[in-house]
């Protein structure tokens, strides 16, 4: 679904959520924001009620009760609302991980850039002289904000217009200015970063927004690039910091030695021919490097990636410093 089409959908239940009495498809084009046409064109007012008869039956697909009438027995045309009693939800009780990813996805929802449409289709609805239920719609109006820079952002990601802003990295002590073709704005570990194609390196990149200085300006036209198919978030993840450290390896540790392995151990078991240390990672040929520091104190067990990356290692030092790596390897 187009975000204009959702924003209209989300526009349209607010709108029926508010009132207390049924609204004619006249009203709701004067109200909504997303139906605004010329009712006596005859062309474009066909295009609005075929617009709103789909709008009717996406909104009854998800289940919203959509109810059907008129305010008094002397209306011709028949009115819609929606009962807030029949669209509250009973109580849901969540396992500690779901209400944890509906606090993510809430996260996400509580900015959407719609609290002004929502205001104003209130207004819009008070100066017809209907009376608007102000407590209806507290279970959708956003109430926290992210940085200033993401609604910009966002409408440059969707228009494919490329952007400048001024940008500070914790190394520097002043802002510089970056040119970038923004693919998307994904939050991670909750703050929120652009990705996208880096005009003066000519290589993707990714910036966080809180480290945005100043206004985002748009450069160039609209449609000028196509976003290529990414996984932003795994983008964002490999490079806005060091990576989780999901695997684990295993390493013999001759005794008395490695200290330093010891202690970012997370298992040590001891045995005749030393102590067996599990240790977790997150890139195979980073440990690597690590372990050989420690010669032949250590020996990789598993996994095999590891040892590889090690095997590896050792033999490009020994091609360097010739006769002298030769234990080690063995």
């Amino acid at each position: 679904m187009s975000r204009s089409r959702t924003e209209r959908l989300v526009n349209l239940v607010i709108c029926l959520l508010s009132t207390r009495r049924f609204l004619t498809a006249a009203q709701i084009a004067a109200t909504v924001p997303g139906y605004e046409h010329d009712p006596e064109d005859p062309r474009d007012h066909e295009a609005f009620q075929r617009k709103f008869e789909r709008d009717k039956a996406e909104l009854r697909d998800l289940g919203v009760p959509l109810e059907t009438g008129t305010a008094s027995i002397f209306d011709t045309e028949p009115g819609y609302r929606i009962a807030p009693g029949e669209y509250a939800l009973p109580d849901v009780h969540l396992e500690p991980d779901e209400a944890a990813a509906v606090g993510i996805a809430a996260r996400t929802w509580q900015h959407a850039g719609l609290a002004a449409a929502a205001s104003s289709a209130l207004a819009k609805l008070r100066a017809a002289g209907i009376d608007v239920n102000a407590h209806a719609t507290l279970g959708v109006e956003p109430v926290v904000r992210v940085d200033p820079t993401f609604e910009p952002l966002t409408a440059a990601v969707r228009d494919r217009q490329a952007v400048t802003f001024d940008y500070r990295t914790p190394e520097d002590d002043e802002a510089s200015s970056r040119r970038l073709q923004p693919w998307g704005v994904v939050c991670w570990r909750g703050r929120w970063y652009v990705v996208g194609h880096d005009l003066e390196r000519e290589a993707p990149r990714c910036f966080r927004l809180s480290r945005v200085v100043g206004a985002v300006r748009r450069t160039g036209r609209p449609g000028a690039y196509e976003p290529p198919e990414v996984d932003l978030i795994s983008y964002v993840a490999r490079w806005s910091g060091p990576p989780e450290r999901t695997r684990r390896a295993t390493v013999l540790v001759h005794k008395g030695r490695g200290a330093g392995i010891r202690r970012s151990a997370e298992q040590v078991v001891p045995g005749e021919d030393g102590d067996r240390v599990v240790l977790r990672y997150a890139d195979a040929e980073g440990l690597a490097g690590w372990l050989v520091g420690y010669g032949a104190d250590v020996v990789v067990l598993d996994p095999p990636e590891v040892r590889d990356f090690v095997v590896k290692r050792l033999h490009e030092m020994a091609g360097a410093h010739p006769g002298s790596l030769q234990d080690v390897i063995l």
